[in-house]
């Protein structure tokens, strides 16, 4: 047996088998939970989205035909009526406001109340800052006339009159008009004329100065009122009023439209690129109002119904068979959706709601009936669904970086850590297995060694093994020690041996058959390292022996080995066996030495033979104590015994060498108790 050391990899476990699934069955429970984790992660992130889903398409449907409803209603409310008949965007340039149809025939100008309650239902008005508001538009009867209608509403302080008869208007408060159309620009000058502190007319001059020429006379179809009401609108003098200036202005080419052959064209197809302008001008070049002042608030179109569309929802107006409005549903968030959610979203299972909704409905004006289609289509909601899950995806990602982080953590600093040492261990144990190169090497776990539970662990057992390895070479150095003593002590017995055999020649002296025992009891254990590994190692010579006379002799021999009142009694006929004679002498010597060592004083020593069909019993009876039950399986093995050593003799060897030849000799020896001490049974085989 040798000592070495293990290093791993080592050429010549280049054989060892390969590790067998049960070795790594933990290690693939490890891995497996925690791709069952993530996978768990990622299938309640997709099962809360699929409920999402479910739910905002159960809604959707649930408030699709309310959402037509509430634009029915709106379109159907005058200012709606105005978006219908007005769909097209103004083509006028900067400063400059286009007339818008109205959805009645005309506007009671010439009464405050009736004026203002017409703008403010069909929402026509320009919202200024300020407060200030302008409606220009023309009526949508046909028959009405060709006159555009301006309705403002300002904050004034009390107006300036014009004396009847001035042409010097630079230090009253006029309203001045200018239209544009076709590039060509015309312009009116209207000079407030009070009728009393509330009330005044406002003659409309073909003029574009502050000084109206010699003889100018009024526009006949021209008319203009303003109207100063409620309380002031701040503790300064002069007190403001708010002022309102209804005006009905005559075009000239919008009436040309109404006498064209074919009949009356209205409105006029180049309105949205006529211009218009209104500013209230004051004494020494003030302006109170202007309706070019940019930051206006346009009124009520269609393209605002768009806000009140779901995403995903279309709705379409149309009017005698063209398009009037195409508007889609924005979507709800500013954060744009992700493609692969989105793509994950659509192949999640259907929701029971259609994915195309539609519904309809129509309005009528008097410009005819409009037909309002309101489609809805459930992508848009999974593109919604898909930006708003975007900005939650962040909370899966955290828990499977987490899972991905600890998986890392544990696979680096542990599960390789063992795997390591699996490997190191599996190659010292195929290394132990090997019995043609036996080796006792070392568990090297120098980058194993920590703090940690692992390290500990790793730490102890190669500790352990270097205390193993330590312990083998001491019992290796013990063994070649008693290999040189049993060589020295053989080779100083034999030749004493060899003069008393020489003293004892004759065959008939009972002397010399114990002298040729001890012969051979030297030349089994001359050599040999121990006396187990000796006695191992002996060679017998099994023939025929006849039982009986063997143990009358054994019987008539006991006084000379020192054991007295050895009691046999002989056979009928012989009984042969299969046994050496020599050996077989010397196991029943040593039980019969134990049984002397163990019996009841002045009790003798009792052999029976029995024989059994094919096997041939020795029955070696002693009177004493029993044996302890606990070593009746044990007392013959090697160096067992109850006894103390005498004079640094160790008891334990006799028993151990009486089963040793036995099983050599293919018998078997027994031990047990009985009533008045302890029977030995040896057992041989039968020869012929």
């Amino acid at each position: 047996m040798k000592l070495g050391r293990v290093e791993l990899p080592l050429p010549e476990f280049a054989d060892m088998p390969r590790l067998g699934l049960a070795a790594f069955r933990n290690r693939i429970v490890f891995h497996l939970v925690f791709i069952a984790l993530a996978l768990a992660t990622l299938a309640l992130a997709v099962a809360l989205l699929n409920e999402e889903r479910q739910r905002n398409a159960q809604r959707y449907e649930q408030t699709f035909a309310r959402s037509l409803g509430e634009v029915i209603a709106q379109l159907r409310h005058p200012s709606g009526q105005l978006a219908l008949l007005n769909p097209a965007p103004p083509q006028v340039d900067a400063g400059w406001v286009a007339p818008l149809v109205l959805p009645f025939g005309a506007i009671d100008f010439d009464d405050a109340t009736k004026a203002q309650r017409a703008i403010e239902m069909a929402g026509c008005s320009l919202q200024y800052p300020g407060g200030a508001s302008l409606c220009v538009a023309v009526g949508s009867n046909a028959y009405a006339g060709g006159f555009v209608y301006l309705v403002a509403g300002v904050d004034a302080p009390p107006l300036v009159s014009r004396e009847r008869g001035a042409l010097d208007l630079a230090d009253v408060h006029r309203v001045r008009i200018s239209l544009k159309r076709d590039g060509v620009e015309q312009h009116w000058l209207a000079p407030v004329e009070m009728l009393d502190a509330q009330r005044g007319q406002l003659p409309g001059f073909l003029a574009e100065g502050a000084v109206l020429p010699r003889k100018a006379r009024p526009q006949r179809d021209f008319r203009g009122w303003v109207w100063r009401e409620g309380p002031c609108l701040s503790s300064a003098e002069p007190c403001p009023r708010r002022t309102t200036i209804s005006i009905r202005l005559p075009v000239e080419a919008f009436r040309e439209a109404l006498f064209r052959s074919g009949g009356p064209q209205w409105p006029p197809a180049d309105l949205s690129r006529t211009g218009l302008r209104l500013a209230l001008l004051g004494p020494a070049g003030t302006t109170l109002f202007d309706s070019a002042t940019p930051g206006a608030q346009p009124p009520l179109t269609l393209a605002r119904l768009s806000g009140t569309l779901s995403p995903g929802g279309t709705l379409q107006i149309t009017h005698g068979g063209h398009v009037v409005a195409l508007l889609q549903g924005a979507d709800d968030t500013v954060t744009p959706p992700s493609p692969w959610l989105t793509a994950l979203i659509q192949h999640l299972p259907a929701p029971a709601t259609p994915r195309r909704l539609q519904a309809q409905d129509t309005v009528t004006t008097p410009a005819g009936r409009f037909d309002v289609t309101l489609t809805g289509d459930l992508q848009g909601l999974d593109r919604t669904l898909s930006a708003s899950a975007a900005r939650l995806a962040w909370p899966v990602g955290a828990m499977l970086a987490a899972l991905g982080l600890a998986w890392l953590i544990i696979e680096i600093g542990l599960i390789r850590r063992v795997a390591r040492l699996t490997r190191r261990a599996a190659a010292l144990s195929h290394q132990l297995q090997q019995p043609e190169r036996f080796e006792l090497g070392t568990l090297d776990v120098a980058d194993l060694r920590g703090r940690d539970e692992l390290g500990i662990l790793a730490g102890t057992l190669a500790d352990l093994l270097q205390h193993a390895r330590d312990s083998l070479r001491r019992e290796q150095l013990r063994a070649e020690r008693e290999h040189d003593q049993w060589h020295a002590v053989g080779h100083e017995i034999m030749s004493p041996l060899q003069s008393l055999m020489l003293l004892h020649a004759a065959d008939a002296d009972p002397s010399r058959r114990y002298v040729q025992r001890m012969q051979q009891a030297v030349k089994v254990l001359y050599g040999q390292a121990s006396p187990s590994e000796a006695l191992a190692a002996a060679t017998l010579a099994v023939g025929r022996l006849d039982l009986d006379a063997f143990l009358r002799g054994v019987a008539g021999n006991a006084a000379y080995a020192g054991i007295a009142d050895v009691a046999y009694t002989p056979a009928a006929e012989p009984v042969w066996v299969q046994a050496d004679d020599y050996p077989l002498e010397d196991a029943i010597t040593h039980v019969l030495t134990n049984a002397d060592r163990h019996r009841v004083a002045g009790t003798p020593i009792t052999l029976v033979l029995r024989v059994d069909g094919e096997l041939a019993t020795v029955e070696i009876h002693n009177q004493g104590p029993a044996i302890a039950e606990d070593l009746l399986a044990s007392i013959f093995d090697y160096g067992v015994s109850d006894a103390e050593p005498e004079d640094g003799v160790r008891r334990g060897q006799g028993l151990f060498v009486a089963k040793t030849y036995l099983a050599k000799m293919g018998g078997s020896i027994g031990a047990r108790n009985v009533a008045d001490g302890v029977v030995f049974e040896i057992g041989l085989r039968r020869g012929s």
